[in-house]
């Protein structure tokens, strides 16, 4: 499917290009995605403008007539719903996902529950909360779930706060490492095989799904280093054989779907390497825009230009119920 890129930049107002913000990942979006994603606005004749929710209240983009917001925040107070609420209050237009589907997909323990109620294949998981950290309880994790496994905080992106498990006396310190992120956490079974990421755009029966990509980092450890600051990481596209990659692309559009996300998003999934088959990992509904992303490679395979795309993106801002 073709995007619509006849697009009046001048029609689309005075925008605010969200960016910087109090999470984990404020480093990435203040430095990367946010100045990335106003250069190319600003080069498609949109009149763009950096603004950052940590050092200027919310309300200022009223005051100051901005007609649309471009959210180029992650993590949590930017990709986690209450953003987008805050901007439904304003009544301004905003880029990706409204507030549920942002606030559900943020978290991937409940991201986890929806989509095995729908039928999706995830890796099989539990979660722990704050009071079960406990060596006692801590220790049985592999047994319910095997080793290697993965020990994740539920509601932090970019791999922050991740270990890979492989032997039983890993898994105190792997739950601490993330408790001191959430209050709850995630162990996940580990599915042996490559790491793929599928990209969406759109929304409800109109959304479809770019090229998919496997991802190789160093070690085969795709962490916050490797997303962001190291060229060793290799991504492959156009490789999968195409009724595997149909598939792939299928379950992402129904993953996209379930949690009722819009404007765009990004799955990440392993592919198990003893059958074939791919499973869910998450859901990310305000991904990286930098010059690593992996939504604008896909995009770019697709023949789609990292500025056609964020004009794109940019052009479908609106607000929850459809509000202009």
């Amino acid at each position: 499917m073709k995007l619509n890129l006849n697009i009046d930049p001048k029609a689309l107002g005075k925008t605010a290009v969200l960016m910087g913000g109090s999470s984990a990942e404020r480093e990435v979006s203040l430095t990367m995605s946010g100045p990335g994603v106003l250069a190319a606005l600003r080069s498609q004749g949109v009149d763009a403008h950096g603004f950052d929710p940590s050092e200027r209240g919310l309300h200022e983009l009223k005051s100051e007539g901005f007609a649309r917001c471009f959210v180029a925040l992650h993590g949590r107070h930017g990709e986690d719903g209450t953003v987008q609420g805050a901007l439904e209050l304003l009544g301004i237009p905003y880029t990706g996902s409204g507030v549920m589907a942002s606030s559900i997909a943020m978290d991937k323990i409940m991201t986890k529950r929806l989509w095995r109620a729908d039928g999706l294949s995830t890796p099989r998981w539990l979660s722990l909360k704050k009071t079960e950290l406990q060596r006692e309880r801590v220790i049985k994790v592999p047994d319910e779930l095997g080793l290697p496994l993965f020990v994740k905080p539920p509601h932090e992106g970019s791999s922050i706060g991740i270990s890979k498990v492989n032997g039983y006396s890993e898994m105190q310190a792997a739950v601490e490492a993330a408790a001191k992120y959430d209050d709850e956490v995630l162990c996940e079974e580990f599915i042996a095989g490559p790491e793929l990421t599928c990209p969406v755009l759109g929304e409800g029966a109109s959304a479809f799904a770019l090229p998919v990509i496997q991802i190789e980092a160093d070690q085969g450890n795709y962490d916050y280093q490797n997303k962001y600051f190291t060229n060793s990481t290799r991504y492959l596209m156009g490789h999968l054989d195409a009724a595997l990659e149909r598939e792939i692309q299928a379950l992402t559009v129904a993953a996209y779907r379930s949690l009722g996300c819009r404007g765009w998003g990004r799955a990440d999934l392993m592919l198990r390497k003893s059958d074939g088959k791919p499973f869910l990992l998450e859901m990310n509904t305000s991904p990286g825009m930098t010059s690593h992303s992996l939504v604008p490679k896909s995009a770019g395979h697709a023949g789609i230009t990292y500025e056609q795309l964020c004009l794109w993106l940019l052009s479908q801002a609106r607000l929850d119920a459809g509000r202009a």
